[in-house]
């Protein structure tokens, strides 16, 4: 019985997948992701409603663990700039070099872990459409949170856009806060990274990546802890649609791409895989098919059974004194 493993990360199909037609699928579906913040923008009044639901949400259940880190990442620089560098950068360096190198070295793994980052993104998405969500960053400075991303802008180059470059941040979508795929992209990584791996510092990294990835969006004030869990639930959520998300492309695929057929002039060993037929459609016979013998050379065409021992000494042909019917049945075992 074949090995199975987790829902969403099952070996991929036999068929073998081109770098020329992945990549052009992963950027269509990171164009859509860019397109669908920008058009999800929402109106800001309701952003902010939304942000500081979830703000006093938190603070009832005491959860509201930005404040603590907002602080320390404002008074501690060398802790504040390099987080705001993880912010900037890691997301979209870390999970693109994952998925080449799951590609290259684990292509069998490759499509399903593909499909539940691409699955996730597009709920995350979703989530992005329907509770567009203001950051603590861009809340009145009365709730206590300051934008380190802004107060150390000199030292990199973003502005006071979250991470978009400077003179970029109309292009993006700054209250896309719930859910954080930061978080989500950062937790995918970490399950490559740690089933996948194969090292102690892969399985070091796996938990280091994600864990430092939530600690860093809230301590630069630009996520709720609420968001860094619900970008974990859009990637479990992720992960158990991808099955059927393959299924249903396999089902496309098999209805409007047609197998090739096999070419004239196969290989023998094809055509010998192949059944051969006579042009009436029955099984293509031997020249002595009439009277050959059948079922391991123990029954001839009359349907008379003879002993196997006798089977080696009818193939050279009739044995000395023996009887007509003998000899006549030599020589469907010889042809044979």
């Amino acid at each position: 019985m074949p090995h199975t493993d987790t829902p969403g990360t099952e070996a991929a199909p036999a068929s073998r997948l081109r770098w020329w037609t992945e990549l052009p699928l992963i950027l269509l579906v990171y164009a859509c992701y860019s397109a669908g913040r920008l058009l999800a923008r929402g109106d800001v009044s309701g952003a902010v409603d939304n942000g500081l639901t979830i703000l006093r949400f938190e603070k009832a259940l005491y959860l509201n663990f930005e404040h603590p880190l907002n602080r320390l990442f404002t008074r501690e620089a060398w802790i504040g700039i390099p987080a705001d560098f993880w912010y900037a950068s890691l997301h979209y360096l870390v999970t693109p070099a994952v998925l080449v190198w799951l590609f290259r070295s684990r292509a069998v793994r490759y499509r399903a872990a593909r499909t539940w980052l691409m699955t996730s993104t597009l709920i995350g998405l979703i989530g992005f459409t329907l509770l567009p969500t203001c950051p603590p960053r861009l809340l009145d400075a009365s709730h206590g949170f300051v934008d380190t991303m802004a107060q150390y802008s000199s030292y990199g180059w973003w502005g006071g856009a979250a991470s978009a470059p400077r003179g970029m941040g109309n292009m993006t979508n700054q209250y896309a806060a719930m859910p954080s795929l930061h978080v989500g992209w950062s937790l995918w990584c970490g399950v490559m990274l740690w089933r996948f791996g194969g090292t102690r510092l892969t399985k070091v990294a796996a938990v280091a990546y994600p864990l430092i990835t939530t600690i860093v969006v809230m301590g630069t004030a630009n996520h709720y802890f609420l968001d860094a869990v619900a970008g974990a639930a859009v990637m479990g959520a992720g992960l158990l649609l991808a099955p059927l998300v393959m299924r249903t492309a396999d089902r496309a695929k098999a209805r409007f791409v047609r197998p090739a057929p096999v070419a004239a002039g196969a290989p023998a060993g094809l055509a010998a895989a192949l059944p051969a037929t006579s042009p009436a459609g029955s099984a293509a016979a031997s020249p002595a098919a009439g009277s050959s013998i059948v079922s391991a050379g123990c029954q001839t065409s009359a349907g008379e059974r003879i002993p196997r021992q006798r089977e080696s000494r009818l193939g050279a042909g009739a044995e000395p004194g023996a009887s007509p019917k003998d000899a006549g049945d030599g020589a469907p075992a010889a042809a044979r």
